[in-house]
């Protein structure tokens, strides 16, 4: 790692919903809105965070240096210039990526517990 590389060690683990807010945005700049709408198809479901919730880890995500505030406007007419666009900061997908690689490990140690395989007999 470069001396002017910043660790990602420090970052991990996200909560959920930073998570969540890099996985949208490491497809591309995003609202608000759009980001609640990109982590709920994602899921499955609709999210369950407040708006309180989704501004404040994008504040916090903001100041840490994981995304930015971005001038990225679509069409005036497709647009509502109250909307703030973010994206993903370099460090920020480094760290999108080790927390989902931090994750997989997760799942694969529960995989070779049997936990997500076929149920083991009890005795």
């Amino acid at each position: 790692m470069g001396q002017n590389t910043p660790s990602i060690e420090p970052f991990l683990p996200l909560r959920p919903v930073e998570f969540q807010i890099l996985l949208s945005l490491s497809a591309g700049e995003r609202h608000g809105y759009g980001i609640l709408r990109d982590a709920g198809e994602r899921m499955g479901s609709p999210v369950r965070w407040g708006l309180g919730t989704l501004y404040r880890a994008l504040r916090r995500l903001v100041d840490r240096g994981l995304i930015e505030g971005t001038d990225r406007r679509p069409a005036p007419d497709e647009d509502d210039e109250r909307r703030n666009y973010y994206g993903l900061t370099p460090l920020g997908e480094r760290v999108v990526r080790a927390e989902a690689q931090r994750l997989e490990s997760l799942v694969a140690a529960a995989r070779s517990t049997g936990v997500l395989g076929p149920a083991r007999s009890r005795r």
